[in-house]
Formats: structure tokens, C-alpha cells, sequence
């Protein structure tokens, strides 16, 4: 046999052998898959893929976000009820201020006129009333008719409703001074937290988008959470909340739900839900944003890391370990989800070791035409 013949057998033997290992060298790469039951390529590191137990729900704390608000219910947005030009402000932001009290004049002809159509009014009245008792004298002694007592008193009962209508109007605009000058008073007593007026402004009343001035009791504020649907069990009226604000990292304070709005906003799809909490050195803000945290009683609920749960071909499934290297893939049917975990309705079993690492490589083989 020639020296070139052996290295031709010699190259032969080592294609057939190299067509022999390739079947087999990808056959050792891939899951052996039976059902829904996958077994683990011999060399394939077990240790890549992560599990984690079936537990029941122990109880969790529910984070939402909000926002601090003024307590509407000791709060009063003042705007002017006429036209003028400002001639004094009485008032700045951090002034404590009783009820009563003049924040802002304005000169107002608007008012001025008022006043006037009152005086009128008041004298056309005084003049009607004279009028009558000289008619009611005359008739008494039958100088004049019946129909002239009758007019007398038509006369006296319009100028009374004039005069009627002319003080309605002027009390209706809250406020009063000398000739046209108008005074801007607070119904409440508080402190002035908001002034969106300066000297000499022309202000009119149709045209203004904010309120003059914005006074307040900012001892206690209250505090908007937005929930979600699913997460109204843990908001009840009068239970407490802790909130968690990004001033005072470390702290929790407390506050308590006085409300639960009645209906979903149909854009955010969250219910408005409202607590008070105390500010009593007013260090809290309005419009901080704040983290409530609401706690949630534990229950029978069966509870996985969402991790372990992925969607495949418009159902929900996870990996199930059956025995050694062997993972079955489990439809599921799940519901809440919070703080990394998700609830279980049906599919599993409690104790039972859920894949959260690893699974999504192995949910590939279970795709059309990867078998």
C-alpha cells in the first residue's frame, strides 16, 4: 500500500468520523423535550438556572405614589367680585390674618356705581314712603280717590324692591369704603400662603387665572394618593398610611384616610384616595410629592417572584421543577401584582420551585419550530 493511499483512508476515516460526532455533539447542546416536561442537556450548567418556592401571600406594605395638597376644608381662594385698579395691598405670603381682615383695595368705578344706583334707590324708597302717608292723610279726609292711594302704594313697593335689589348688589361684592374704594377681605382666619396681585394692577375679574390670594390653615394638609382598582382593600377611611418623602429620607410619618373617591378616572384608570396629616411646624410642603405606604393584611393567596412568570402565544406560563434537571412548563392564571411578586390563581401548588432565571432561554424550545 503506497504512502499516499494511507493518507487518503487516513483523511476518509476522520470526515466519517467528524459527520458521526456533529449530530451528537448538537444532540448534547439541547433539552430533551416530552410534553410539556423539558429535561436539561447533560452539559448544561443546572446552576445557571435560578428557582424559587411556591410561597402563600404573608402580608405586604403597598406603595402609591401622591401628592400633598392644602386642606380645602380650612382654605379659601379669593377673587374679586369687581373690576379696579389696586391702591393698596395689605397682606403677604406668610401673614396670619383674621377673619375679616383688609388684604387688598381696589379703586372700582364698577363699585362707585353701585353705591350710587344704592343712594338713588334709598331716596326714590324715603320719597315713595312720604308720598304715601300724604295720600292715606287725603284720602282719609276724601280729597282724593281710592285709585290715587292704590298708585301711591304701587309707587312706594317698586321703589322699595329697587332699594331692595341696589343693597343686594352692593353686599353681594363683599366689600366697602369711601366713594369707589373697595376692600378684598378673608372670610377665614389663616395664613396668607399665595398673592398673585401687585401695585397698581388693572384687575378684571373674567380675565384673572388665578385667585388673588390663597389663605389657609398649613398646620394640617391633606394628601392625594392615586390607587389602583385592585388596591382598595388596603385604602379604608379612617385606617392610617405612613408616608415617605425624598426630604427627610429615613422618616416615616403618619396620616389617615378620610376619603375614597366614588368613581375611576377613565384616563388614568385610579381612584383618588384622601388623608390628613398633621403639619404642626410646617415643614411639610404643598406639592411635595410623597410615597404612601398602606399595609396589606396577609392572605391565602399563592405568591411567585414575577420573574417567573412569561407570556407565550397569548397565555400566561411558568416553569415548574418535577425532578432532577427536569422542568415542566405550566399554564397559569394570575391577579395582583406587587412588590416583585405576583399572585396565583391556579397552576401551582404551595412549595412548589418556580424557574425566575433561565426560563425565558428555555420557553424558546417551546416555540413553533424549535423542536
Amino acid at each position: 500500500m503506497s504512502k499516499s493511499y494511507k493518507l487518503f483512508l487516513l483523511a476518509l476515516l476522520l470526515m466519517l468520523s467528524a459527520c458521526k460526532e456533529e449530530p451528537a455533539a448538537k444532540a448534547s447542546g439541547a433539552p430533551a423535550i416530552t410534553g410539556e416536561r423539558l429535561t436539561l442537556a447533560p452539559n448544561e450548567d443546572a446552576k445557571l438556572f435560578r428557582k424559587e418556592p411556591v410561597t402563600l401571600d404573608r402580608g405586604h406594605e403597598l406603595r402609591l405614589p401622591g401628592r400633598l395638597v392644602w386642606n380645602e376644608d380650612a382654605s379659601v381662594r379669593i377673587m374679586p367680585p369687581v373690576a379696579g385698579r389696586v391702591v393698596g395691598i395689605n397682606a403677604k405670603p406668610g401673614d396670619r390674618v383674621k377673619a375679616g381682615a383688609n388684604l387688598l383695595s381696589l379703586s372700582s368705578p364698577d363699585f362707585g356705581q353701585a353705591r350710587a344706583d344704592l343712594g338713588c334707590a334709598e331716596a326714590d324708597a324715603r320719597l315713595a314712603e312720604k308720598a304715601l302717608e300724604r295720600v292715606r292723610e287725603l284720602h282719609a279726609a276724601g280729597v282724593v280717590a281710592r285709585k290715587d292711594l292704590d298708585q301711591a302704594e304701587a309707587d312706594l313697593a317698586r321703589a322699595s324692591a329697587e332699594r331692595t335689589r341696589a343693597q343686594a348688589r352692593v353686599k353681594g361684592m363683599g366689600g366697602g369704603g369711601p366713594e369707589q374704594t373697595f376692600a378684598i377681605t378673608s372670610p377665614i382666619a389663616g395664613t396668607v400662603v399665595e398673592r398673585n396681585v401687585n401695585p397698581g394692577q388693572e384687575i378684571k375679574p373674567e380675565t384673572l387665572s388665578a385667585p388673588l390670594f390663597v389663605v389657609t390653615d398649613p398646620t394640617t394638609l391633606w394628601v392625594q394618593v392615586e390607587a389602583r382598582e385592585d388596591d382598595l382593600a388596603a385604602a379604608k377611611p379612617g385606617s392610617e398610611i405612613g408616608l415617605e418623602l425624598a426630604a427627610y429620607p429615613g422618616q416615616r410619618l403618619v396620616a389617615r384616610i378620610e376619603q375614597v373617591a366614588d368613581f375611576v378616572d377613565p384616563l388614568t384608570r385610579t381612584i383618588k384616595v384622601r388623608a390628613r396629616v398633621a403639619n404642626p411646624d410646617r415643614r411639610l410642603k404643598a406639592e411635595m410629592f410623597v410615597t404612601a405606604v398602606l399595609p396589606v393584611a396577609a392572605s391565602d393567596a399563592l405568591q411567585v417572584p414575577v420573574r417567573a412568570v412569561f407570556l407565550q402565544n397569548g397565555q400566561r406560563y411558568l416553569f415548574v421543577e418535577v425532578g432532577p434537571r427536569q422542568f415542566e412548563r405550566r399554564p397559569v392564571e394570575v391577579s395582583r401584582e406587587y412588590g416583585g411578586l405576583i399572585d396565583i390563581k391556579s397552576g401551582v401548588k404551595e412549595g412548589e420551585q418556580v424557574l425566575i432565571e433561565g426560563n425565558l432561554q428555555l420557553a424558546d424550545f417551546f416555540k413553533p419550530g424549535a423542536k
